[in-house]
Order: structure tokens, then sequence, then C-alpha cells
């Protein structure tokens, strides 16, 4: 028995039922294609405003439109991660990790100098203390709370020393001193409030500063003073240490004073010690092996053995060289210039005829000998050595050959005079 598709005891058949979904997807394509379409541009435009990054070492605090405004528990802040909430609330973001903020403030020393200081300051947020730091102060707190405070301390701090302790000795102690008055300022009794009576909801508080900010030092970077002032200081600090410099020379100079005083006192009791025990055997037999050991040296040297006192021999170093001349005679602080003559006859001239006087031959210096090499030790072998030992012993030129053989009377020479 064949059953009729169209009767009410069967069901139609899936190909009819996929072609009845088909023909309504078809017939409603255009209106689902707008509502896609504003979805996506809603969710598109809605983004930014819903779908919330909170970063690394940061907290989201909440702010709802239409209940309440500021959450103020702290234990619904956001933390870390993604978060989703509705477009017409807000989440506004605080840093928890160590901020580092330097600002510059115009002050006034001690001394009437205007001067720039250039402080870092360095803390960080208290999470519990968020929620009533931002509506009690908001997100710009370190413009409306930690940078004027601080500016106040510094120029109250500043005010107690001159500009030349705030430019070079005193930088470690003003920096200490705004940092304690800082921290005494936030912990001062100085606190956020809220009343009942100011919330809707009757919320109320009362959080110090110390509770909302933690912080960590206040440096002191660098001071800006006018040239003229610092020329001045650096010129100051320069005489200081010249004059340091001074002092201790004079110290310097004690002390040496101290060691040449030890030191002859040392000396002169070496030579109080020395002289009780020295005799003239022990200095003759000390002269007898310094002698020895001249002798043995490579140097040119002369030993005359017996020669000297007491029998201990005299040493002549350099007998090579040339000798010792004796000091001209002066005349009255002038000296007088030799000049060579001639014997004086032994008749006047004017007894002389002038035709029988001959011209004065002038000496001509022997020319000196040719060093013989010595072959005998210890006896000169020729007169310029006992010239140079003379010399040497005296100080003195000993006389030369015309004392041996004295100039002939001037009659002998005109008689050996051959005639013109």
């Amino acid at each position: 028995m064949v059953t009729d598709p169209w009767s009410t005891d069967a069901e139609p058949p899936p190909a009819q039922t996929q072609h009845k979904w088909r023909r309504l997807f078809m017939r409603h394509l255009t209106k689902l294609s707008i509502v896609l379409m504003v979805m996506l541009l809603a969710g598109i435009v809605l983004y930014p405003y819903m779908v919330i990054n909170v970063p690394s070492g940061h907290v989201g605090l909440l702010w709802k439109r239409f209940r309440g405004g500021t959450v103020l528990d702290p234990r619904q802040l956001s933390d870390e991660g993604l978060r989703i909430i509705f477009p017409w609330n807000k989440m506004f973001l605080y840093d928890l990790r160590l901020q580092s903020v330097t600002e510059s403030y115009n002050a006034i020393s001690k001394d009437g100098v205007n001067l720039t200081a250039a402080i870092n300051i360095r803390f960080r947020l208290k999470q519990g203390s968020i929620p009533h730091l931002h509506q009690a102060i908001g997100p710009n707190y370190i413009a409306l709370l930690v940078g004027p405070e601080i500016g106040n301390r510094t120029r109250e701090v500043i005010a107690e020393y001159t500009a030349e302790e705030v430019y070079s000795t005193k930088r470690q102690e003003i920096q200490d001193k705004i940092r304690g008055r800082t921290e005494t300022m936030l912990g001062g009794g100085k606190l956020v409030e809220r009343t009942a009576e100011q919330s809707e909801y009757g919320d109320h508080y009362s959080v110090p500063l110390y509770a909302m900010i933690n912080l960590i030092d206040t440096l002191l970077l660098g001071i800006d003073l006018p040239p003229a002032v610092v020329t001045a200081i650096n010129r100051k600090i320069e005489q200081y240490y010249i004059s340091e410099e001074y002092t201790f020379r004079v110290a310097r100079e004690v002390r040496e004073s101290e060691r040449k005083r030890i030191e002859a006192e040392g000396i002169r009791e070496f030579q109080t010690i020395v002289s009780q025990g020295i005799s003239d055997s022990y200095l003759r037999w000390r002269g007898i092996e310094a002698t020895l050991q001249l002798a043995q040296s490579s140097n040119s040297k002369v030993v005359i053995v017996g020669g000297g006192k007491d029998g201990l021999p005299i040493i002549l170093g350099n007998v090579d060289g040339p000798p010792l001349q004796p000091a001209p005679p002066t005349e009255g602080g002038a000296m007088l210039k030799e000049r060579p003559t001639a014997a004086r006859p032994a008749t006047p001239s004017e007894k002389v005829p002038a035709v029988g006087l001959s011209t004065p031959a002038e000496r001509m210096p022997a020319a000196a000998e040719k060093e013989v090499p010595r072959s005998v030790f210890p006896f000169p072998l020729n007169w310029s050595e006992i010239e140079a030992i003379f010399s040497r012993l005296s100080g003195l030129r000993p006389p030369g050959p015309e004392a041996v053989f004295p100039p002939r009377p001037p009659s002998e020479r005109l008689a050996a005079q051959p005639p013109r």
C-alpha cells in the first residue's frame, strides 16, 4: 500500500524539511545581515569601554555611573589581567610599583642668593588607600599633593643655610632634612576625610596621608647658583686648600728638623764611641789595606813606597795630565801679565856702545819630550814626570832647567856671537 506524502499520519520527508529552512533563511537574509553588521559595529565602538587590560603592577578602580560612583571597598579592586565592564562605567588604573619624579624648585638661601634645586622623589602607593586617594585627590596626585609639599619643605630647609653650604658642605644634611620634614608632614595629622553627610550612601572615612603614600627618599640631585657666586666659592675653596698645603709644609719641616737633630746626636755618639777605640796602629793598618786595594785597580797611578807619613805609601793618580800652574802674582788686586825678558846684563847698557849691542834672543820653549813607557816601577824616567810629582805634592811648579844651568853673563854671549 502506498502512503500519501501529504497525509497527516506520516511525517514529511527530510528533503522537504531542509528546503523549508532554506526558504526561511533566504526570506530573512537581509534582516540578519543588518543585525550582524550593527552588532559588529557596536562591538568595535564599545570595545575600548568594555574590555580593560590591567597591566602588571597596577590595580583597577571601578567607577559605576548608576550605582554610587567610586567603589570604596579595597577588596573590589581589579587585579592584573583582562576585565570586562559595562560601557557606561569607568575603570581607573593606578601604579603600585616604585615611582620616581624629578622636580626643580626655586629657593633663596640664608644669605639671599637665588638658586634652583633639583629634587628626585621616590615613593609608592599603598593599595588599601587607593579608593580614598582617588575620591579625595584623583589620579593627578603628584602635581596636587607630592610636588607642592616637597617644594615647600625644600625652600624651608634651604633658607636655613648659606649658598656655600648648600653648594659644597651641607648637601647631605639638607637632603636628610627635606625627607624628615616631608615624612612629618605626611603623618602629622593631615587627613583625607569624608563625612556621612557628604555621601549619598552614608559612606564616611578619615585616612592620614602616610597611609596613602609610602615615601622612600628625596634626593638632592643638583644646585644651580649664579655663575659669579660659583666662581667666588671656587676661589675661596682653592685658597683654603692652599693654606692647608702650607700648614702641612710647616709640619713637614718641623719633622725634618727633628730628624736632622736625631741624626746629629747619633753621629756625635758614634764619634764619641769610635774615638775611644781608634789608635794610630789601627789607622796605619787601614791605610795599608786601602793602598793595596787601590794599587790592584786598573786605573793609572804612581805609588811611592815609604814616602808618606809614618812610612805609609803615597798614591798619585792621573800623572799623565798637565801639571798645575801656580797662581800668577797680583799687585793691588790686579793680575800682572808675565812677559818674557832677557837676563839683566852685568854692565849697564849705557856704558856699552849701541853698535856692539845685540838683540836679546828670545828663549823658545823646549819641545816636549816623547814619553817613554816606564819599564821600572815606581821611579820616574823623565823631567815631565818629576814636575808632575812635585806639582801634585806641593801645588807649585818645580824649578826648571834654568836653575840647574844658569844663563851665561852678557860678555860671554857677546864674545860667542858671530860677527855680522
